[in-house]
């Protein structure tokens, strides 16, 4: 099951980050000592939320009680507002706030673990030497992402994007999230559960003002800016991101789902010959993308940022 240390629970906090219609609030999961000069910032996939990174984040803070972890919320998933525009669901809203975020922190020593969409923002905060950080990354890991992104895994994507209701309780949203998640891997039910309860939140009914089951977490309006990609756009965006990662400075660890079909094992071992030449360790029995649930996944990035 999932567990933690009684001393490592998170605190809810939030930051207040611009935008073109005055402002929107980004939560963030704070782990560890609030002084600690070196920082971990943990950042969730597409759909997801900062909580996906609880088991990580308590074996971080085991590891070495002097770090801090933040696993912000991105704006309109978890506890973050919902963006009034919806066409700003994309990555320069996304490095904004996290560049507004970092700076409020004001690390003197700075990791970033990125989990598919978090991969994506990381390689923004860590390819660009001109931005305004108080440290630059020091360590990167890119779990299951990398500039090549492969469409068919788009295609499968945007299938289930935006497309939620109403479940009559906790197990049956896990269940039904199991059927669109089964990449993530094994998972005990226990586990699964805990990964899915801070994605869910109570189903109003509008007719009579009363809470009825529960229902997902994030703006359905991600999907929004998502359809409107297209095969060909995705293949133009890969020259930026190839840019982006070649620049990258950072020690970088590659992770990879063995059997991942965002991530192919031809783009993985490209990005360990060239930019940062990132490590590479794959996961078997696993897709898009590994959890850090289980002990083995969790202690590689743990080995990797602080031994």
């Amino acid at each position: 099951m999932l567990s933690m240390p009684h001393s490592f629970k998170p605190s809810l906090k939030f930051i207040d980050c611009p935008d073109a219609l005055g402002k929107h609030r980004m939560a963030y999961w704070d782990w560890g000592q609030e002084k600690a000069a070196h920082v971990i910032c943990c950042v969730h996939g597409l759909t997801r939320q900062g909580r996906d990174f609880d088991v990580l984040a308590s074996a971080l803070c085991t590891a070495n009680p002097d770090v801090r972890v933040v696993c912000p919320d991105v704006v309109g998933r978890g506890q973050s507002e919902w963006l009034k525009d919806p066409s700003a669901y994309a990555l320069p809203t996304y490095a904004a706030d996290m560049l507004l975020l970092l700076n409020h922190l004001k690390p003197k020593k700075l990791d970033w673990v990125g989990t598919s969409m978090g991969g994506l923002i990381g390689m923004v905060i860590a390819g660009q030497a001109n931005l305004p950080l108080t440290t630059p990354v020091r360590k990167l890991v890119l779990n299951d992402v990398g500039p090549v992104i492969e469409w068919a895994s788009l295609v499968r994507i945007g299938q289930y994007l935006g497309k939620y209701g109403r479940y009559d309780s906790e197990e049956a949203a896990a269940e039904a999230l199991w059927q669109i998640g089964k990449g993530f891997g094994p998972h005990t039910k226990e586990q699964w559960l805990a990964l899915t309860k801070p994605s869910l939140k109570p189903w109003i009914d509008p007719a009579t003002g009363q809470a009825r089951g529960v229902t997902l977490r994030y703006d359905p309006a991600i999907s929004q800016a998502f359809s409107l990609a297209t095969e060909a756009s995705t293949k133009q965006g890969e020259a930026i991101l190839w840019a982006l990662y070649d620049n990258i400075k950072a020690q970088t660890l590659l992770v990879r789902g063995a059997e991942s079909d965002l991530l192919s094992s031809v783009t993985a071992v490209a990005m360990t010959q060239r930019g940062p030449k990132a490590t590479l360790i794959e996961f078997t029995g696993v897709g898009h993308a590994p959890t850090f649930v289980a002990p083995q996944q969790s202690q590689v990035v743990v080995n990797f940022l602080l031994k």
